[in-house]
């Protein structure tokens, strides 16, 4: 993988209770990981090139976190991985521990207990991840938490495995005799029966991951999956995408794999991986709401409507208090014309979170759609009772004004969006529209110049700011806009009109000839005293 994009961290660095435990330590048997070639690795790529027991976890994860970051210094965490474990063997030879399972008690009693690891309250900080990040502030997910028991069981020589369940990752200790799990973010022992509830996970998982001893390339795997997510977090799509795919090569039977690189696909607009990837990653775990839903979100790109609905239907009837899926299967419920059922769904969405502005505003849409303009406007209104600054509230008021013939109350509300969202690009196309319709051009032509700043290729606006410096008899400087508009869109019959027009009014007659016979080419219907005249001029 190559080197991914990097976003500073400052690290802060190794606290002094390490050096201070365990310098009298230092000297005593070699860690049991000593001579495993995954100790002198320097890149991803080499990691990779390995043989699963030939890795070291804790270097592996490290190299990981040195790409994230280029403040991190991977070899001071290794050795600071070595001391920790020098305490931790020391500990068991003094209780007489040594090759025993117990030896994993010592191990917990250490981290929680004396060092106080703990999991992080809220997933929220992408450096919660990492293993240095995990070292430094003695707090982790599950997964990075996992990561340093199975690098410190490595250097004791204790048979420790990853072992992933959906949406969640820990510890197995299995030496042939004894099995157990540890549960890494409490330093419990949970068993098997635990996960599978707690976790929901699915019927037939022996085919999958899911409660499997992973052998080391399989846990990279993970972790490289949450690299991916951290990516995704920061909007890095392309080192996300990298870092999916080579997540799912790894581990092509691991759901969440599968799902996090389809919603990377989905925002790269690639419609039809991304949906290959949710219906791979639901035939291995059925159980994932949120796949169902993002499912839905890619067949309604591709203008699979049905195939949408009865993705959103799947995932509710597995998390029956999913808003999101709620108000996506009620847009698609409107855009078929079944308002009656969208409205159900949002009244039940509303119901799950009643604080929640969108629900109102999805529900004045729908209410707009089936024209029924003055209910439109109470759902507006509520949503503005909850957020004041809802942009989409203020512009769904003005639609609502627009059709209830009520043009200052509209251009108002026009105004009061752009206020809280400036570059609303729907609100300055229709307050310029507005401005138009009362004759006002010249703001009318200030709204469409604003809307062209941002996007530029929009053939019917640069033909707004024609028609209105036209309707100001200004042609000369109506022209360069039809012009624009035709370079966008060369069969747009009224700008060739409206363009030769202008040019008989600025004498330019064979311009003038050449575009009024080409709107009369593609349809439109013109005073045929004006091409005599034309005609005449030319002759």
């Amino acid at each position: 993988m190559n080197t991914l994009s990097k976003r500073r961290i400052v690290a802060a660095g190794l606290v002094l209770w390490l050096v201070a435990a365990v310098l009298p330590r230092l000297v005593g048997a070699p860690l049991a990981n000593e001579n495993t070639p995954g100790l002198y690795v320097r890149s991803i790529e080499q990691v990779l090139r390995l043989e699963p027991d030939e890795i070291d976890i804790g270097t592996a994860a490290l190299i990981v976190a040195e790409e994230w970051s280029d403040m991190v210094h991977g070899r001071r965490y290794q050795t600071a991985l070595d001391e920790m474990a020098y305490e931790i063997q020391a500990r068991i030879n003094e209780k007489g521990l040594a090759g025993s399972y117990k030896a994993v008690y010592v191990l917990n009693d250490y981290l929680h207990k004396e060092l106080g690891f703990q999991p992080v309250k809220e997933a929220t900080d992408p450096n919660d991840l990492f293993l240095h990040s995990v070292m430094d502030n003695r707090r982790g997910y599950c997964l990075s938490l996992s990561i340093l028991y199975l690098a410190l069981g490595e250097r004791l020589g204790l048979p420790l495995y990853g072992v992933v369940a959906p949406g969640h990752f820990f510890v197995r200790y299995e030496d042939g005799r004894v099995r157990f799990n540890v549960e890494t973010t409490s330093g419990t022992c949970p068993d098997d029966e635990y996960y599978k509830r707690e976790f929901k996970t699915p019927e037939g998982h022996e085919q999958s991951l899911y409660m499997q001893n992973l052998n080391k390339l399989q846990t990279l795997g993970c972790l490289f999956n949450n690299f991916g997510t951290v990516y995704l977090a920061v909007d890095n799509l392309d080192a996300a995408q990298r870092a999916m795919e080579l997540a799912v090569e790894i581990n092509p039977t691991l759901a969440e794999s599968r799902a996090n690189l389809g919603n990377i696909y989905l925002r790269k607009d690639r419609i039809d991986d991304a949906i290959y990837e949710y219906r791979r990653a639901i035939e291995i775990n059925p159980s994932g709401g949120k796949v169902y839903h993002n499912l839905g979100s890619a067949y309604s790109q591709k203008g699979w409507t049905n195939d949408a609905m009865g993705a959103y239907e799947q995932a509710i009837r597995l998390e029956p208090n999913y808003v999101d899926a709620y108000i996506n299967l009620a847009i698609t419920y409107g855009q078929t014309g079944m308002y009656a059922k969208a409205q159900q769904m949002l009244k039940e969405a509303a119901s799950i979170d009643p604080g929640r502005g969108d629900i109102y505003v999805r529900r004045g849409d729908t209410y707009f759609q089936s024209q029924e303009y003055d209910r439109a406007l109470e759902e507006y209104n509520a949503a503005l009772r909850i957020n004041r600054s809802d942009a989409a509230a203020h512009f769904g008021i003005a639609l609502c004004y627009n059709k209830l013939g009520m043009p200052k109350n509209e251009i108002q509300s026009y105004q009061q969006a752009l206020k809280i969202e400036p570059d609303l690009l729907a609100a300055m196309a229709n307050l310029g529209n507005a401005y138009f319709a009362q004759k006002d051009y010249y703001r009318a032509i200030k709204q469409y110049q604003a809307y062209t700043r941002i996007e530029p290729d929009n053939a019917t606006i640069h033909y707004n700011i024609g028609a209105a410096y036209s309707n100001l008899e200004k042609y000369a400087e109506a022209a360069p806009y039809y012009e624009k508009a035709l370079e966008l869109q060369p069969q747009m019959t009224d700008a060739h009109r409206n363009l030769g027009y202008a040019y008989y009014r600025l004498k330019n007659y064979k311009q003038a000839y050449e575009h009024l016979t080409t709107a009369q080419q593609l349809g439109a219907e013109l005073d045929p005293k004006l091409l005599k005249a034309i005609e005449r001029k030319l002759h």
